[in-house]
């Protein structure tokens, strides 16, 4: 960052991006908030980040969560931020401490406790008073830290958030910080909306989110959501916020001549409120990351990548609390890659497999400029033309297709043949003209080389390499693209490649060799990449959930009998040898018994700025469907409740107090048994509000159809049901 006081060795920033020792490095980042997660997980979920391609941890710090009433602080249990700081590091992963003072978060007053927030004073200003107050705070934050928050130790602290007008004010916080004795060898802040921000003290961080909450009901997908889903030089998202800042933005919206373009706020999935309730599918939250890669992103940062639960009800971002929407109680699962429970969503494979490519070939990568086609869309309703891009220097380099956006499906594209110019002279590609099916995500080589080999191109996605072994060469892992013919050129010649065939061996000029594994792409959800930090890389193909700790020791949960486990290990596949450690997968249907039928309420429940309100605790006490539920014995701490149900809002209530709450967009219900306290001597109801037909609140497609289809509305439990795996571990 330009100066002496926060310097780790061997760290630096340039323009275009991060190196570390000299080597560039393409971070990838996910956001999970440690006081949402209880503290006996952190350690599971850092794992399943890891395992997920995450290198780097970003978290909150919630000044309302750890000093509701002032002088009185929490930093034990799920409020120890050293500790998890600890924990992080203990996983090999780094860190970013977002301090804030102010987050958002979608929480309460953005997370200023009450008592600040009453005070007479400027916020986020350099008001006098407000920065006393921030003083106080950082000191007893640094105390409770305990020389953690070093260079050495945290990589970055990201100074308040959405700020877009106090430039000066961030530089106040960054001087509070130190000398409170926070520092890091990174200072971010985030720069969508235009945002103002002091050049060159910290890095701005950009985002963005398929389709988002923050838009009114009845609005449609917004220009501003569809805008990720092209390759671009533009990397502002005035849409961010929009509804809190009103329109108090700034207005710079380009890229810092002194900074690359990284991002902290890729959406990982989307928060539900009750008035909009977008549910983004794994491809949809996939392309989002695609584009930005293939745009020139030197940091893929994801919000949120594991979700969580409110430690406390009355936390949460509400209209009674001057914020335009109204948030669930309880659960702030987001749609996450991991969500609220602990289990995992399909977006956690599809996002993989992008940051297993980010992992082999990012050092390549993070140098190389993108370049994008003279030919491109002529704006976010374009369905037509290609959507691409190449990251490449000196002709070696990455050729992105996108092919997938939500809402608006794009059709196959006809007859595709690329030309690129390169210093080496123009390449095209593929051999024949192709058509290019809707939901293709490419990432095809592009002069690559490997081992001593170079590959001209080919019309596979890139995923890892694997290093010689037993007698074999280094082999580029690609994965067949669905409808796509793979073509794999060297030497002038373009040779067919048949997906899940033993590899393509290919024989350098002067000895070296290289085999080509060509995966299919019905394969690409099982996939998994041991990064090569642990001890070497490791390529493994399970529809089982794998996690490995730092030392590369692979661990597996399994609903079978045995682990379903593959690696290709010396040119062949291989069952890796295993044993069972803990526990006993267990699928059952939950015993349900009806203690009161629903009745229909009012569905006037108030609003804000044309946004329904939530309806209370007394709407759903007086017309929510009620069932107990009889949680068998002898579960562990695995196992989870799925809950299929139609409605407006489901609570799922343990002893009379609300454990996790949804608002209903046609998703199951998933809780972690254990961490709701729900056993088999626990009390526990589900209650189910019936959502209106004439609601008005915007639902995904599939959830509005079946509401319109209805009668009298819904209300509806399908069923409950038990998912438990056991756990097994590698013998090594």
């Amino acid at each position: 960052m330009a100066n002496t006081e926060d310097v780790r060795p061997g760290l630096s920033l340039t323009s275009r991006g991060l190196l570390r020792d000299g080597r560039p490095w393409l971070p990838v980042s996910g956001e999970l908030h440690y006081t949402r997660v209880p503290r006996e997980r952190w350690t599971e979920r850092l794992r399943l980040m890891r395992a997920g391609g995450i290198s780097v941890v970003s978290t909150y710090v919630f000044w309302l969560h750890h000093e509701p009433e002032r002088g009185q602080t929490r930093f034990d249990g799920r409020y120890d931020v050293a500790a998890f700081v600890d924990a992080v590091r203990a996983e090999g992963l780094e860190i970013i401490l977002r301090i804030g003072p102010w987050a958002h978060g979608e929480m309460r007053n953005g997370g200023f406790p009450d008592w600040v927030q009453q005070l007479p004073v400027q916020h986020r200003t350099d008001d006098p008073a407000y920065l006393e107050l921030v003083g106080e705070w950082f000191g007893r934050l640094a105390a409770a830290l305990d020389g953690r928050c070093t260079p050495d130790t945290v990589l970055g602290i990201q100074l308040d958030n959405e700020l877009y007008d106090q430039p000066g004010h961030l530089v106040t916080l960054k001087r509070l910080a130190r000398e409170a004795g926070l520092s890091a060898p990174l200072w971010t802040a985030t720069a969508w909306g235009g945002a103002d921000l002091p050049d060159p003290e910290v890095l701005p961080l950009w985002g963005g989110y398929g389709d988002g909450f923050w838009v009114d009901p009845g609005e449609p997908w917004d220009p501003t959501f569809r805008a990720h889903y092209f390759f671009s030089d533009t990397w502002d998202d005035p849409g961010i916020g929009a509804d809190v800042r009103g329109e108090e933005a700034g207005h710079r919206a380009e890229l810092s001549p002194w900074f690359p373009a990284a991002t902290c706020e890729l959406g990982g999935g989307m928060a539900t409120a009750y008035h909009r309730r977008p549910r983004l599918d794994a491809l949809d939250i996939a392309a989002v990351a695609h584009a930005k890669l293939g745009s020139g992103s030197a940091w893929q940062g994801y919000y949120m990548y594991a979700g969580g639960t409110n430690p406390g009800p009355g936390l949460e971002e509400t209209q009674a609390t001057g914020y335009p929407n109204d948030m669930t109680r309880l659960s702030y699962d987001f749609h996450a890659p991991i969500g609220e429970s602990g289990r995992t969503a399909p977006s956690h494979a599809a996002l993989r497999l992008q940051h297993a490519f980010v992992e082999a070939f990012g050092e390549r990568l993070a140098p190389m400029a993108s370049y994008l086609p003279e030919v491109r869309p002529a704006g976010v309703d374009d369905a037509e033309t290609l959507r691409w891009a190449v990251r490449a220097d000196d002709g070696s380099g990455f050729v992105f297709i996108g092919r997938h956006q939500p809402h608006v499906p794009l059709p196959a594209y006809r007859g595709a043949r690329l030309s690129v110019d390169t210093s080496h002279g123009t390449i095209e590609l593929p051999s024949a003209q192709v058509d290019i099916p809707p939901g293709t995500l490419a990432r095809w080589p592009l002069g690559l080389e490997v081992g001593g080999v170079t590959i001209d191109w080919a019309t596979a996605s890139a995923v890892t390499v694997l290093p010689e072994s037993a007698g074999t060469p280094p082999t580029l892992v690609l994965i067949e693209d669905a409808g796509i013919p793979v073509e794999v050129a060297h030497g002038g010649f373009a040779h067919a490649a048949t997906p899940g065939a033993a590899p393509l061996r290919i024989e350098g000029a002067d000895g070296p060799a290289l085999d080509v594994l060509v995966l299919p792409a019905a394969e690409a959800p099982r996939v998994w990449v041991v990064d090569a930090a642990t001890g070497g890389r490791r390529l493994l193909v399970s529809s089982d959930e794998l996690t490995w700790d730092a030392a590369g020791r692979v661990r597996v949960r399994t609903s079978g009998d045995a682990p379903d486990v593959r690696e290709y290990v010396g040119g062949s596949w291989h069952a890796p040898d295993r044993e069972h450690l803990d526990g006993a997968p267990v699928t059952a249907t939950v015993a349900v018994r009806l203690l009161r039928e629903a009745t229909s309420p009012s569905g006037e429940y108030g609003a804000r700025d044309g946004r329904q309100a939530a309806p209370d605790d007394t709407v759903l006490d007086a017309h929510a469907a009620v069932y107990r539920l009889q949680i068998p014995e002898g579960l562990d701490a695995d196992a989870v409740l799925r809950v299929r149900w139609a409605g407006d809002i489901a609570q799922l209530r343990v002893d009379g107090a609300t454990a996790t709450d949804r608002f209903w967009d046609g998703s199951e219900l998933v809780a972690n048994l254990r961490d709701i306290g729900a056993g088999p001597d626990a009390h526990v109801e589900l209650h189910i509000l019936p959502l209106r037909r004439d609601t008005g609140v915007h639902l995904p497609a599939d959830a509005a159809a079946r509401l319109a289809a209805s009668t009298d509305g819904l209300c509806e439990l399908a069923d409950a049901r038990i998912d438990q795996r056991a756990l097994w571990c590698e013998i090594r």
